[in-house]
């Protein structure tokens, strides 16, 4: 088996991978990712124990116990560039060998659910409400950076995508991935489902305008109007096609649960968000417990 060089993989004094400042016996099988280095004490205020207290820069991480489910909680920052840290160092905490540098033999699967925010695309979604990403969709160039396939469905998508927004024109071309299926099953009653649009910024990429024009000034119009048989696009943020993506090359399963704190077709924004991710944390940390 290959050596995996210095330079490669970084792991520093304590044994440690150099991000996220985390060893292969601090994480937990299951890891719930945060984009807000603050809501990590937000979701393990809600363990039984907390076993591992960790940071290095945005990257802060918790792992304990609900019961007997052991749960690691990690900031990832905002952004796909951020998803390719997180998901590279979280696999390799578990399927690389740090002392041999190799990669194990017996690959571990992640179960990897994102909780966040996110912006509604649908006027009957409102502000408050929980969406489940079936798919992501990603119009950042993150995974050509990789060598991806699609399964028919998924290519279908995207082209069908491409198609009615024309984004080849002006953008990278789209990349989609689909929901960890062990894991979608369980989020149901309650929860939106749809695809999630993932940017790579806040303002012209998810058409705000404040001082600067837009290239294509009708393209959040277009994602709210697209249609492909069951499918449409119920909302949009900045990691959910990076974590899909990546996971499902690396073999985890990984799941993107939003709290939608905006709803770009109404114009309103919650009168509070912290309560909305308060209620979000509490529903899906019963359901992964219990998982």
């Amino acid at each position: 088996m290959q050596r995996i060089a210095e330079s490669e993989l970084i792991i520093n004094s304590r044994g440690a991978v150099y991000h996220l400042n985390v060893r292969p016996d601090e994480l937990a099988s299951t890891v719930i990712t945060v984009g807000d280095p603050d809501r990590v004490k937000e979701v393990s205020k809600h363990f039984d124990k907390v076993e591992h207290t960790l940071q290095h820069r945005e990257f802060i991480t918790h792992t304990g116990y609900i019961g007997k489910k052991r749960i690691s909680v990690v900031s990832t920052g905002i952004g796909p560039d951020n998803i390719d840290i997180v998901l590279n160092e979280l696999d390799a905490l578990v399927n690389i060998d740090f002392d041999s540098r190799t990669i194990k033999p017996q690959l571990a699967p992640l179960h990897i659910i994102r909780l966040g925010t996110s912006g509604s695309l649908q006027a009957d979604i409102p502000v408050d409400a929980f969406v489940v990403s079936t798919h992501g969709l990603g119009i950042d160039n993150l995974l050509h950076f990789y060598r991806h396939d699609n399964n028919e469905e998924e290519k279908q998508l995207v082209h069908a995508f491409v198609t009615h927004t024309q984004v080849q024109d002006s953008l990278s071309y789209p990349y989609i991935s689909s929901a960890g299926s062990q894991l979608l099953k369980h989020f149901v009653q309650g929860y939106h489902h749809g695809i999630t649009i993932t940017c790579p910024g806040f303002y012209g990429p998810q058409g705000r305008v404040l001082r600067l024009g837009l290239s294509n000034p009708t393209f959040v119009d277009r994602l709210t109007q697209f249609q492909f048989g069951q499918h449409r696009i119920t909302n949009f943020e900045m990691e959910t096609s990076a974590i899909y993506g990546l996971g499902k090359m690396m073999g985890h399963q990984c799941l993107s649960i939003s709290a939608i704190v905006a709803n770009r077709v109404k114009k309103e924004f919650s009168k509070d968000g912290g309560l909305a991710v308060e209620n979000l944390i509490k529903k899906s940390l019963e359901i992964i417990a219990g998982m």
